[in-house]
């Protein structure tokens, strides 16, 4: 008899912890949609329906190489991007711990804002949410273990807005007609086939430096320092991405690979490994 009620009550246990993971996984997909409703609630101001060539001619040159290359003259105005990603993230803040992950990105580009919503696997049953988002100014960065039990909360510190603003400008190669005059983004020179892109968002800012490949199309992306959270404290990090796998999706050239990158003091940690699986565009 204590064998059969030992098993009644680790059966119940496992009932318990799969209904509490299901709960907690429909709560956080209904805190993405509630999101990414918010980001499709501000007006998208008017804007041509078509990207003019004419427009780059008073932008840094290797800019103009690189727009001119990827996007076909007379090509539509993106307004919103809804890109798929699998990849792997390093769940380790000095070595290497690399774990499988998939995630999705919803982006809006006037006014700019996104919502990555991504599920990193840390085991066979065991997973991990993260959301990293920047809605109407504010950035955002939570992570749950199984959509259930908080691990990380930080919203609208200002450290951490510039550094959602500035993915936001970094991920631009996915939709390069933000980059356009008249988007926000302000250019200027920045050596031999490089140029530094700025960004201002109300209170918040970003400032990168582009790196433009042989090819002229966009290699990295620089941040000299970037908010990183590590041992509960936020560090100002520098920061790189790296783009690679140039594709056409839709008429434009873009990246379908990418890798994220601290340059800590002892050397490159790099965080983020992914590949586009999917990208869908909305015109202007």
């Amino acid at each position: 008899m204590p064998h059969a009620i030992a098993a009644e009550a680790v059966l119940g246990l496992f009932v318990l912890v799969v209904l509490s993971v299901a709960l907690g996984n429909i709560a956080w997909s209904r805190r993405t949609t509630s999101i990414r409703r918010e980001l499709e609630s501000r007006p998208r101001p008017d804007r041509p329906a078509s990207a003019n060539s004419n427009e780059m001619d008073r932008m840094p040159e290797p800019v103009q190489r690189y727009l001119r290359r990827v996007i076909p003259d007379g090509g539509a105005r993106i307004a919103a991007v809804t890109v798929a990603h699998r990849g792997e993230f390093n769940m380790s803040q000095t070595g290497e711990r690399w774990r499988p992950f998939t995630s999705t990105q919803r982006i809006v580009l006037e006014p700019p804002g996104f919502d990555w919503d991504a599920r990193i696997r840390l085991g066979a049953l065991f997973s991990v949410r993260v959301r990293d988002a920047y809605v109407r100014g504010r950035g955002i960065l939570r992570a749950s273990a199984f959509g259930v039990v908080p691990v990380m909360r930080v919203d609208g510190d200002p450290g951490i807005n510039d550094g959602e603003l500035m993915r936001l400008l970094a991920e631009s190669a996915w939709y390069p007609t933000f980059l356009l005059p008249g988007q926000g983004v302000e250019w200027r020179e920045d050596g031999p086939g490089a140029a530094r892109a700025t960004l201002r968002d109300g209170s918040a800012s970003a400032e990168v430096v582009v790196t433009f490949g042989p090819d002229d199309l966009m290699e990295s992306v620089r941040c000299e320092s970037r908010v990183r959270i590590a041992g509960g404290q936020r560090i100002g990090t520098p920061w790189v991405g790296l783009w690679s796998g140039y594709a056409h999706r839709d008429g434009f050239l873009v990246p379908t690979e990418g890798e994220a990158v601290w340059m800590l003091p002892s050397g490159p940690l790099p965080y983020w490994r992914g590949t586009i699986t999917e990208i869908r565009y909305e015109w202007a």
